[in-house]
């Protein structure tokens, strides 16, 4: 098929969308073209977003299909720019009617039916895992039991219709290009990392409750505490920063890809204490490049860790964390061969390995224009 022109709009460009933005505009055939918004206030981007959008847009009648997220009201966008919209596909990186609330907040149903409107209106959505696809739709009918009276059903068959699963692309190399994923330095302490959003839902207090029993025991690490925070920094973080002041050797946000991935490479174990996780780009990452992981048995990571590794890997609640953690720090020179696997197991994540699925999701787009 000849190249195609599609237009992203993308209301929260940081972390994981961000990375899914510029992997797929870098690998697709088609041309595409991005307008953003920075990544905070992601309530106000829900809210506001289509209202700033439909005015910075280009001509749409020149695009075969536009791209965007759910932080944005894509029927609010729809509706405002009225006959011209081209057809569209919407990606879930989340949804508001299961993420977890913040302590003390109370939940703003109108995020949850945002999320319903824009599936409604939008051609295509795409789930990033089958366990994110599985919790949206579970919920949904329960969401919409809770309206008193003259409740819409029927738009959980409707939106299921045009609903599919499509794994984000990794930026790390494919399987048709080597990658070392030799053990770290065993004259050095293994290094710890932390690569996920310094947020409550990555739930840190597991993470550093777990270091401190493992010091407890006597054993010992170096921390490498990376991540996004994109406001302010959680307590849990400066209490760990005092703590663990001369283990950590990379504390806050690497903005170097290269930097970044290095200490991936050097990292030994990658940990993650997630309340909610729909698909896990930083942990694929680290295993990519050799860290060993340890997560729960929940969420996503029993999808996208293979099944054989299940038992080593995975835990199932906060003491067989730290049991396991202390096994690892203790003889992870034994894991070598199933460091090298794991690291070939997620070569399938590699953008390089998903895009031509992307390109089909999104000529089918195109042909709902020519339709």
């Amino acid at each position: 098929m000849d190249h195609l022109k599609f237009l992203f709009l993308e209301p929260f460009f940081g972390g994981s969308h961000r990375d899914f933005a510029e992997g797929l505009i870098a690998h697709s055939r088609h041309r595409i073209d991005l307008i953003t918004l920075p990544a905070r206030f992601w309530k106000w981007r829900m809210r506001g977003a289509a209202l700033y959008f439909v005015k910075k847009i280009p001509f749409l009648n020149d695009y075969n299909g536009l791209i965007t997220t759910n932080l944005m009201s894509l029927s609010d966008f729809k509706a405002l720019c009225g006959q011209s919209c081209p057809p569209s596909l919407v990606y879930f990186h989340e949804n508001q009617l299961t993420y977890p609330l913040a302590p003390g907040e109370i939940r703003d149903f109108q995020f949850g039916f945002t999320d319903i409107t824009t599936a409604l209106v939008t051609d295509r959505v795409l789930f990033n895992s089958h366990t994110h696809f599985d919790a949206f739709f579970s919920s949904l009918p329960d969401f919409l039991n809770m309206m008193p009276e003259y409740q819409p059903k029927w738009v959980v068959d409707t939106i299921q219709n045009k609903s599919g699963v499509l794994y984000p692309g990794c930026n790390f190399p494919s399987a048709s290009k080597a990658m070392s994923c030799s053990l770290p330095q065993t004259d050095s302490l293994p290094l710890i990392i932390w690569n996920h959003r310094w947020e409550f839902d990555k739930n840190p207090a597991d993470f550093f409750d777990a270091l401190d029993a493992i010091l407890e025991r006597g054993l010992d690490f170096r921390l490498a505490l990376l991540g996004e925070n994109f406001q302010k920094v959680p307590k849990e973080f400066i209490a760990a920063r005092e703590r663990y002041s001369h283990r950590i050797v990379c504390y806050g946000h690497e903005a170097s890809r290269e930097k970044y991935c290095k200490w991936l490479k050097q990292g030994a174990i990658v940990i993650s204490t997630a309340k909610q996780e729909n698909f896990g780009i930083s942990v694929v990452e680290a295993i990519r490049y050799g860290c060993i992981p340890l997560l729960p048995e929940r969420l996503s990571y029993p999808e996208i860790i293979p099944r054989a590794f299940h038992s080593d890997f995975l835990y199932k609640n906060q003491a067989e964390l730290i049991e396991k953690l202390c096994f690892l720090i203790s003889n992870y020179p034994r894991f070598q061969v199933k460091r090298q696997n794991l690291s070939k197991a997620m070569e399938r994540f590699a953008w390089e390995n998903l895009i031509d699925q992307y390109d089909n999701e999104l000529e089918k787009l195109s042909r709902c224009k020519a339709s």
